[in-house]
């Protein structure tokens, strides 16, 4: 559940970057991608990584877990759905901060500000608790010639 009286967003100060940094580069190594096809058999699961293998949500949610741990709060760390490379799907964790919002991603160890990342994004987690945000922007409507 989440807890409405937290902060949506956290004072990115030198000793936050170093506990986003950290904590990316410890589980990016120690969970090793694997589809949740190849692992679990199914197409989609999230879930914690079990043993030392998971997807990128799998690798995204240990991640959230620590910075929670650490004090962080659970408004300002979202999941996020993205589009990638070559058009797939991929999840990353999305930092609210006071200086923009940040993505930790499996794929790197840098902690990059959302738009140098290169992935469209396409959702990611309300901060209220209740589904998701779309962030994909809607089409402009057709213009019209007059005369």
């Amino acid at each position: 559940m989440i807890d409405l009286s937290e902060p949506v967003d956290v004072s990115l100060k030198t000793e936050v970057l170093v506990l986003l940094r950290k904590v990316t580069k410890e589980v990016n190594l120690a969970v090793v991608p694997m589809t949740d096809r190849t692992h679990w058999g199914v197409e989609d699961r999230w879930d914690y990584p079990k043993g030392s293998y998971g997807d990128c949500k799998d690798i995204q949610l240990p991640k959230r877990k620590r910075l929670i741990e650490a004090g962080l709060p659970r408004r300002a760390l979202l999941m996020a759905v993205v589009i990638g490379q070559n058009d797939e799907g991929h999840a990353v964790l999305m930092v609210r901060t006071t200086a923009g919002d940040l993505v930790l991603d499996n794929k790197t160890s840098a902690v990059l500000p959302w738009r140098l990342t290169g992935y469209r994004f396409v959702k990611r987690e309300g901060q209220n608790g209740f589904g998701w945000v779309s962030l994909i922007e809607p089409p402009l409507p057709a213009a019209h010639a007059s005369r």
